[in-house]
This record gives C-alpha cells, sequence and structure tokens, in this order.
C-alpha cells in the first residue's frame, strides 16, 4: 500500500490528491515546480482567516490534480519546537484527504532549506502520514472491504536521492515494527490473548532472520519463573500464559548486544485487588511493552543490523480474578532467591518482567554477551502520566547505563525521530522504600495504595526490577556491571479509545540501528 516517489521533484501522476505541507502558506521555497500551488493557496488565504494556521482544501482549475489539501507545519524555530510539527502536519493533511475521498494523494514534503536543526525529520513527517492510515487487525480481519484507506500513498520533495532512499527504508522498516506493535498492543484481550499472540508472532517471523522460542508449560513457568507464573494463576485455558522469545543474530562481528523485556499483560483485571469504580476499562492496552518489542524485532528484520544482536522476551499474561489468583500477603521466592511479600496485586507488571530479566542477567555473565544492554518496556504505572502527561516515555538508567549516557541518547534519538523521551532518576529512597518490612521478606513487592497516589510512584518499580532480579549485585560497584533501563511508556503508548503509537520503536531505531549497517 505504501509506495515512495524516488524524486526531488513534483510527479502527479496516478494521484488523485495533492497535500502540501508547508511552513506557511507564502513560504519563499515554493518555487519551481511548487511555485503553481501559491496563487491558489494565497486566493484561499484572503476568504479563510484561518486558512493559514488550520489548513483546508482548495480547488485547483488549471492543475491535472484538481483537489489540494494544504496541511501547515507552522513554526518550528521557537524555544519548544520540536519536529512533532512535521509529522502532526502529515497526520492532519493526509486524515483530511481521506475525508475528501482520496484514495492515492501525493505528499509534498517541507523543503529542508534552513531545516538543518532537524536532521530526521523527513522520516518523522513519513512516519505521520503512516500513522494516520493504520487499520485495526481485527477490521482488516472481518471486513475485508475496510482493510485500507488508500490504494496507494506517494512522496516528493525530498533534498536528495540518496536521502531519499535512506528515509524511505527507515520510515518503512520503523512502521513496520509500529504496525505489529499497534496489531498486539491495539486489539481486544480475546482476539490478542497470549496464545494468540504467541501464533501472530510465530506467522509473523516464519523463515525470516528472527527466531522465536515459546514456552507455555505451566510447571516449566513455575520453575524457571516463578513471579511471572503467579500472575498466570487464575488463567483459564484460552488465556493461559506465553513466554515468547525473540533472538536475532547479526551477519557480522557482534559489537553490542540489546537485551529486551516487555511487559505483555493482555488483560488486567487487577487481580484480587481488582480495579473497581468503573477503572478496568482499556486494560486491553496493558501488553503494548510487549507489542514494542515484538515491533522493534520487525524493525530489526527490515533493517538487519550487520553488528547488533538482539534478544528479547514477550512475557504475555493475563491478570485475572478467580480461586487460584495470587494475593497479597503472599510470599514468593523469586528467580533470584529474592523473598517477596505482595502488596497489591495490581502490581503485576513487575513481577511478570522481573524474572525474565534475572535470566537475562545469568545470559550476560555465563556466556559473556558482547557490550550488553537490559531493557525493560511496559505501560507500568499511572504516575507515570501524572510526571510527565501523555505522549511521553519515562527512561531511568541504573548506574552502568548511565555511565554509557543511555537515557540522554535514548532522548536525543526520540527528540529527532518525534518519539519523545523524559528523563527520571533513581534514588537511594527508591531502594530503600522497597524492603521488606519484616523478617519474613526480604522486599515488599508494592504498598497498598495506587502509583498515582505513591510519592515517586514510577522510580519505585525500576527499583524492584534491579532489587529482585538481582541486577543490584552488577552495579558500578560489581566486578561485572550490567547497564539496565527501564522505559515507562504508559503515557506514550497511546489514546483510548484511539490508536496506539508504538512507542517507543522509532526512539529505540534511531538510537541503535541507524549507525548499524
Amino acid at each position: 500500500m505504501v509506495n515512495l516517489l524516488l524524486s526531488d521533484s513534483v510527479s502527479e501522476s496516478n494521484s488523485d490528491t495533492i497535500v502540501l505541507l508547508s511552513l506557511n502558506v507564502s513560504d519563499k521555497l515554493l518555487t519551481g515546480s511548487l511555485a503553481k500551488y501559491v496563487e491558489p493557496l494565497n486566493g484561499q488565504k484572503l476568504i479563510d482567516n484561518a486558512f493559514e494556521k488550520e489548513g483546508g482544501i482548495v480547488q485547483l482549475s488549471t492543475n491535472p490534480v484538481r483537489r489540494l489539501v494544504y496541511s501547515p507545519v507552522g513554526s518550528v524555530n521557537r524555544d519548544y519546537d520540536d519536529v512533532r510539527r512535521f509529522s502532526e502536519a502529515a497526520y492532519k493533511g493526509i486524515k483530511r484527504a481521506i475525508k475528501a475521498g482520496s484514495k492515492n494523494p501525493l505528499v509534498i514534503l517541507p523543503i529542508s532549506d534552513g531545516l538543518q536543526s532537524y536532521s530526521l525529520f523527513e522520516a518523522a513527517t513519513v512516519l505521520g502520514a503512516y500513522y494516520a492510515l493504520y487499520v485495526p487487525l481485527e477490521i482488516r480481519e472481518a471486513i475485508p472491504t475496510r482493510a485500507k484507506k488508500l490504494n496507494a500513498i506517494n512522496f516528493s520533495n525530498f533534498s536528495s536521492n540518496d536521502k531519499t532512499l535512506f528515509t524511505y527504508r527507515l520510515a518503512n522498516a520503523i512502521e513496520s515494527g509500529r504496525i505489529v506493535a499497534r496489531d498486539i498492543g491495539g486489539s481486544d484481550p480475546e482476539r490478542m490473548a497470549a496464545p494468540k499472540v504467541a501464533q501472530y508472532v510465530e506467522e509473523l517471523f516464519k523463515n525470516s532472520v528472527v527466531k522465536v522460542n515459546i514456552i507455555s508449560d505451566e510447571k516449566q513457568l513455575e520453575k524457571e519463573f516463578p513471579c511471572y507464573a503467579a500472575v498466570n494463576r487464575a488463567s483459564a485455558e484460552r488465556h493461559k500464559a506465553r513466554a515468547i522469545f525473540l533472538s536475532y543474530e547479526p551477519p557480522e562481528k557482534v559489537t553490542k548486544t540489546l537485551i529486551l523485556v516487555g511487559k505483555g499483560v493482555t488483560y488486567d483485571t487487577g487481580g484480587a485487588d481488582i480495579k473497581a469504580g468503573g477503572i478496568m476499562a482499556g486494560m486491553h492496552r496493558d501488553k503494548c511493552g510487549s507489542a514494542a518489542v515484538a515491533g522493534f524485532f520487525q524493525t530489526v528484520a527490515t533493517l538487519k543490523p550487520k553488528h547488533t544482536r538482539v534478544l528479547g522476551v514477550m512475557a504475555m499474561v493475563r491478570n485475572s480474578i478467580g480461586p487460584d489468583c495470587y494475593v497479597s500477603d503472599e510470599i514468593i521466592t523469586s528467580r533470584a532467591g529474592v523473598r517477596i511479600r505482595i502488596g497489591n496485586t495490581d502490581a503485576e507488571g513487575r513481577m511478570a518482567m522481573v524474572d525474565f530479566i534475572s535470566y537475562f542477567k545469568e545470559k550476560i555473565v555465563n556466556e559473556k554477551l558482547v557490550n550488553p544492554s537490559i531493557f525493560t518496556i511496559a505501560t507500568l504505572t499511572g504516575h507515570c502520566c501524572l510526571a510527565v502527561g501523555d505522549n511521553y516515555s519515562i527512561i531511568m538508567d541504573n548506574g552502568p547505563a548511565r555511565q554509557l549516557r543511555t537515557a540522554e541518547t535514548v532522548q536525543s534519538a526520540g527528540h529527532e525521530i518525534g518519539d519523545p523521551f523524559e528523563i527520571s532518576t533513581i534514588r537511594r529512597e527508591d531502594y530503600e522504600f522497597n524492603i521488606g518490612k519484616s523478617e519474613y521478606e526480604d522486599i515488599l513487592q508494592c504498598n497498598n495504595a495506587a502509583s498515582s497516589r505513591t510519592p515517586r510512584g514510577h522510580q519505585l518499580p525500576a527499583a524492584f526490577l534491579i532489587q529482585v532480579s538481582g541486577l543490584d549485585k552488577h552495579g558500578i560497584d560489581s566486578e561485572k556491571p550490567i547497564p539496565f533501563s527501564h522505559i515507562d511508556i504508559a503515557g506514550s503508548s497511546g489514546p483510548f479509545p484511539g490508536v496506539p503509537t508504538g512507542a517507543p520503536i522509532a526512539a529505540l531505531t534511531a538510537s541503535y540501528l541507524l549507525k548499524d549497517d
């Protein structure tokens, strides 16, 4: 469905709508083949005071294409502007073109002169357009006539042919991953129950460079991943857990190893500490962390980095209610041998991930993986949304990751590609807060209040993951330090109701895959 015109001149063949993205109506850069649009744009501006700021549709009288959608980018040079101005303009422009009846739009990207501070703005713009085209998996499967919104989309006006190829490759690789993330993360809790997620992933990566290994045996899960297995206890057979391991081996010498652990709670009832008062709706989106892991591997499969090894796991599980569900006051011993007293069963995300961190920690130590970094990705806390608002991911480093400036690297890359991050810090108080309150337990899993009502509510679970996985034995004071970063995407995963964003696939791609080809 997605095409790209490998040209820096405007081509209108096979297009029914021009979608013009420009800094303003009177943009002096609209020259050459674009100059013919200046007069009709200025004419519309004279009769519509809101046109320059809000855009709209202009009828073209002399052009082979009779419909022009103008979607203004607006100012990009103020202190608070960022590359999302471009992606948002593309998103709005395509949405408007679709409403007008377009099936084959040609998107004219902003000209790059004077935009040196936005190194990836063209890719971010294309990704904004793609976001408007996503059709939910259930619709594609159930109603084939609605499986796509356009017949084709074309882009033109790139700055150079080399950059065109780079932008095409990058944007399409990221978008292919974001589609996977949206399919898994956004689909309802039956269509994407853990067994069906496993089927989807197996089919996705069949005969690809990504290898899939799935563990479903409950006895094995209980033995190897006891915290994860506790969350799984009350699930019916059709919702039973699947630990989906993914791996990519590069064709040349490995120079770094990325390890991703995703929270994949297919539905979060809260468990025995049930989410009451109407706050359970939307909890099928609690699997967006694992969805992002699968999506990132799809991007990896597309780009095929030469030197980066990528390992990961999707911790798919349902937090159900029933006679077998785990409950507060239980003491569970983690894979790393840490005794945990359960404080709140609605803090299941940290339980689902922590043993897999231990698993990869052991793999790093025993197999001497090259330059490893572990990331957890999760829609983990409401406190994250309170702290930084919607649209932003939070990233937190342990000591070894902080020495590598991992958070700064990801934040900078996210800024360039339009997948923004805020940096938070795990402090000593967070570790101290989690210490067990009696001699029965080493760690208290959670206090009795919601994260959104707990000071430092998004940092505390990050410290828990470090303490309970045994990563606290691999800090900067260790002979074998292991970099670890926790990414909370509760705010950035997308609106509900609405379409998931696929965060943080774009930022991780721009951080770690662009210079490895």
